[in-house]
């Protein structure tokens, strides 16, 4: 087994977990939402909605990912592997999580990082978690911009 590496990023955005939810659940309308994402749609729905199994392409740039939920429980917790990435990168995984704070929020984003174990893979994972936390806080800031445009405040 390769090294992991867990980053965690929170943001308190003042809307409800439902209304927060309901953007995270629109699982094929990311690029709506996410700073830098130029294309996203479903590829294949779970059994039940917005379930274990259901697919999304991701377009980045030239970089094309797919992204598989392995957990949805509304309105708390989404989570999905990353697939795409380089070989490297033997697993990729966003885990969202709400919890009420008051009329607000918070928001977390952990990212799951496993890289190889030997002196390139660890350079590799280095680079790798400068990139994913500025990428989920570039997620995290879209999505409150997002639903304060959309929803406005509580």
């Amino acid at each position: 087994m390769g090294a992991v590496s867990v980053i965690t990023r929170d943001a308190t955005i003042s809307a409800s977990p439902q209304a927060i939810w309901d953007v995270l659940a629109d699982f094929g309308a990311l690029s709506s939402w996410a700073d830098g994402v130029d294309h996203s749609c479903i590829l294949n729905h779970g059994a039940d909605g917005v379930s274990a199994g259901t697919t999304r392409r991701v377009q980045v740039g030239r970089n094309v990912l797919v992204e598989r939920i392995t957990e949805a429980d509304a309105p708390e917790t989404l989570a999905y592997d990353i697939e795409g990435l380089p070989r490297r990168l033997r697993h990729v995984a966003n885990r969202w999580t709400l919890r009420p704070a008051g009329t607000a929020t918070v928001v977390t984003l952990t990212s799951t990082v496993e890289v190889g174990a030997n002196p390139l893979a660890r350079t590799a994972e280095r680079i790798v978690c400068r990139v994913m936390v500025k990428q989920s806080d570039s997620m995290l800031a879209g999505l409150a911009r997002h639903l304060e445009n959309t929803h406005g405040s509580p």
